[in-house]
């Protein structure tokens, strides 16, 4: 990584690792690329992976990051990434012990020896702290006999003993051991030539996505919302989403119940209910117009964003 105005910029084109079980997914695992691509490429993904403090709850989630189809597939047209098969890099890599191995491991020890010094000296200035916060309570009763002229040898017989104050317990340094999130190093990166084919996306949904994208919006997914993207005009973290994005095809058929539908959740959830999808060239009339969008090959035509249309439903009530 090169460093950039106080940011870390990854080495271009990164890696996307697909990881193929009963689904295809795509991940991000280093955190510099992830905050790189939000800041940047207005990229969310979702963290999927549970937080090692609070592995119970699944309410804040951590790395790694998956990347919706569409971001993967903008990145690898853009040239900023390519897919990668990660179990397959891993394999080929581990069939020899990577160089410089015996030296990464001795830099993780080091490091949780330094993080187990510094939590300790943490413990002991807690606890000094604590034992002078006793003390100095415990000596304002003493003044205060003193002051009514009452002598510390004289002692009641029903007065309890004074206590001592504890022995600060000695610490003992256990190193911490920390997981890294990746992978590279020690074993060798993925380059370019081992690239897998794009992402299986819908021309139509991926065409809607570009569009959104290219204006400057942010997209999530829109689950939750019963929709394909939720639509911010910035940072989630700073705002709210203002439309449900759902794609369709130029000549699609719609039922006018869903129109309706639409239009009521988005008004609903004080958002818009957003339609779009890609015009077809031409006078938009037979199947010869239709828009070049060949997106497993990566080749976008010219119909991409400048022949997109959207539309924008709200429910206004009788």
């Amino acid at each position: 990584m090169t460093a950039t105005e106080g940011h870390s910029v990854p080495d271009l084109p990164l890696p996307i690792f697909q990881i193929s079980q009963k689904a295809v997914r795509y991940l991000l695992y280093d955190i510099d690329t992830v905050t790189w691509l939000r800041r940047n490429h207005n990229i969310l993904g979702v963290f999927i992976g549970s937080l090692p403090q609070s592995p119970q709850q699944n309410v804040f989630l951590g790395l790694p990051l998956e990347l919706q189809p569409e971001e993967a597939t903008l990145l690898v047209e853009k040239d900023l990434a390519f897919i990668t098969d990660d179990l397959q890099n891993h394999k080929s890599a581990l069939l020899s012990p990577p160089a410089g191995l015996n030296d990464y491991k001795a830099n993780l020890r080091r490091e949780g020896f330094a993080t187990a010094k510094a939590i300790v000296k943490q413990k002991q200035q807690r606890t000094e702290d604590a034992l002078q916060r006793l003390s100095l309570r415990r000596a304002e009763p003493d003044t205060a006999d003193k002051a009514d002229g009452k002598d510390d040898n004289d002692e009641s017989l029903f007065s309890a003993p004074q206590q001592q104050a504890p022995e600060p317990t000695p610490l003992t340094l256990v190193p911490y051991t920390s997981t890294p999130t990746t992978s590279y190093p020690p074993v060798p990166a993925p380059t370019k030539q081992s690239s897998l084919p794009m992402p299986e996306v819908s021309a139509s949904s991926y065409a809607l996505f570009k569009h959104l994208h290219s204006l400057g919006y942010f997209m999530s997914p829109g689950l939750r919302f019963g929709c394909q993207f939720s639509v911010y005009p910035g940072d989630p973290l700073r705002f709210h989403s203002h439309f449900l994005a759902t794609s369709a095809e130029w000549d699609e058929e719609m039922d006018l119940l869903d129109l309706i539908g639409g239009g009521r959740l988005g008004t609903g959830v004080k958002k818009g209910w957003l339609i779009g999808g890609a015009v077809k060239n031409g006078n938009g009339h037979g199947k010869d117009d239709a828009p070049s969008t060949d997106v497993q090959s990566g080749e976008i035509g010219k119909s991409e964003s400048s022949h997109v249309r959207t539309f924008c439903v709200e429910w206004a009530g009788m």
